[in-house]
C-alpha cells in the first residue's frame, strides 16, 4: 500500500513541474485534506424534527433554509426541483463513501447530517476552475495529545494519526477508481483544514502542550505529503459562543498560539456561529454545537473563505484570525 501511495504522491508532485499551462481537462486535481474529531465528522441536523429528540426541527437545515432572511445564503444547496444539489466538480471521500459533494458525508451515513465540508466545498468549488477532491478523515472523541499525536511530539505515535494517514493515502491511491473522470490526472495537495479540540480542552495536562502538538502535526503532515507550504486553517473550538472561561478560554488561547507559529496558516474564529440551544435540534449537545445546521454551514464557509485568502495572499505568516 505504501509504494502505491508514493506513486500517487509522485504524480501530485509532477503535476507542479509542467513547463506550460496544461489544458483544462489535464490540470492537476486540487486536493484538500479535512481532519479532526466529531465536529469535523459533522453533527448538523438536516431534516429530522422529532419533538423530543430533535426539538421539533428547530435549527435544522431544512427549516433554516425556509427563513426568508437566510434563504438567499442557502439557495445553492437545492436545485429548481427542490432536490439536494450534488456537485460534479467537487468530489469528496469519507470512510467508505465517495461521490459528488452534497449533504450526508458524516459519521451517520445516509443524508441526515452535514459538517463543515459542505459549505467549505462550495466556497472552494466556486473559487477554482476544474475539479477538486476533499479527503475527509475524522473520528469523534479523539485528542491531539494522545490519539492524533504526531511523530515530532515524541512519545507514542497516535493511533488515529496513523489512521488519518491511511485514509488520505488510500483516497489518493484510489482517486481514479472512485472518480473515473479523474483517472490519470495528477493532483496537488492544496490545503489542510483542522477542526478538533474538545477532548484536549477537557484534559488539563493536554492544554499546555496543545500549541506545540499543533505545530508538530502540521510539520509532519507537510513532510508526509511533500507539501512544505501547504495552506492550513485551524477552526476555533467556538462551542458556547464568545464568552469563555476556565479550560475553554485556556484552550482557545493555545489553539491561536499554535496557529500563529505556523507558516502559511490561519486561526479561524468560529464562536460567532454559536446559536441558542433552545433554537437548535439537540438542546443538550453543546459539544456538537447542539446539532445546529447553520453553525456547521457558517463554520465551513469561514474556513473556506480563509483558506482562499491564504492561497491568494501566499503570506508566509499570518496572525489575522478573520
Amino acid at each position: 500500500m505504501k509504494h502505491i501511495s508514493l506513486i500517487a504522491l509522485a504524480l501530485c508532485l509532477l503535476s507542479n513541474t509542467y513547463a506550460e499551462e496544461p489544458k483544462e481537462s489535464k490540470k492537476p486535481v486540487k486536493v484538500f485534506l479535512l481532519a479532526g474529531q466529531s465536529n469535523m465528522e459533522g453533527q448538523g441536523v438536516v431534516s429530522m424534527d422529532h419533538p423530543r429528540d430533535y426539538n421539533s426541527g428547530k435549527g435544522n437545515l431544512v427549516n433554516t433554509m425556509k427563513d426568508p432572511n437566510k434563504a438567499d445564503l442557502y439557495k445553492h444547496l437545492k436545485n429548481e426541483k427542490g432536490q439536494w444539489v450534488v456537485r460534479d466538480d467537487v468530489k469528496i471521500t469519507f470512510r467508505n463513501r465517495s461521490g459528488g459533494l452534497t449533504i450526508g458525508y458524516t459519521g451517520y451515513g445516509g443524508s441526515s447530517h452535514i459538517g463543515p465540508e459542505l459549505q467549505f466545498g462550495h466556497v472552494l468549488g466556486d473559487y477554482y476552475k476544474g475539479p477538486l477532491l476533499l479527503i475527509k478523515t475524522a473520528w469523534g472523541g479523539k485528542s491531539l495529545f494522545k490519539d492524533f499525536r504526531p511523530p515530532s511530539s515524541g512519545g507514542e505515535l497516535g493511533h488515529f494519526y496513523k489512521l488519518m494517514l491511511k485514509d488520505i493515502h488510500e483516497a489518493l491511491d484510489n482517486m481514479g477508481k472512485n472518480f473515473p473522470d479523474l483517472a490519470g490526472r495528477g493532483c496537488e495537495i492544496a490545503g489542510f483544514v483542522w477542526m478538533q479540540g474538545w477532548n484536549d480542552m477537557c484534559e488539563p495536562k493536554a492544554i499546555p502542550e496543545y500549541d506545540k502538538n499543533l505545530i508538530n502535526l502540521v510539520k509532519d503532515l507537510r513532510a508526509e505529503f511533500k507539501s512544505p507550504n501547504m495552506p492550513v486553517v485551524i477552526g476555533e473550538l467556538g462551542n458556547g459562543g464568545p464568552e469563555a472561561t476556565g479550560n475553554m478560554a485556556a484552550f482557545r488561547k493555545a489553539q491561536k498560539k499554535g496557529a500563529e507559529q505556523i507558516e502559511n496558516a490561519a486561526f479561524v474564529i468560529t464562536h460567532d456561529f454559536w446559536r441558542d440551544p433552545q433554537q437548535s435540534p439537540n438542546v443538550n449537545h453543546g459539544h456538537h454545537w447542539c446539532g445546529n445546521a447553520e453553525s456547521y454551514f457558517l463554520i465551513g464557509e469561514a474556513l473556506g473563505k480563509r483558506i482562499v485568502r491564504l492561497i491568494e495572499e501566499k503570506v508566509p505568516k499570518d496572525k489575522n484570525s478573520r
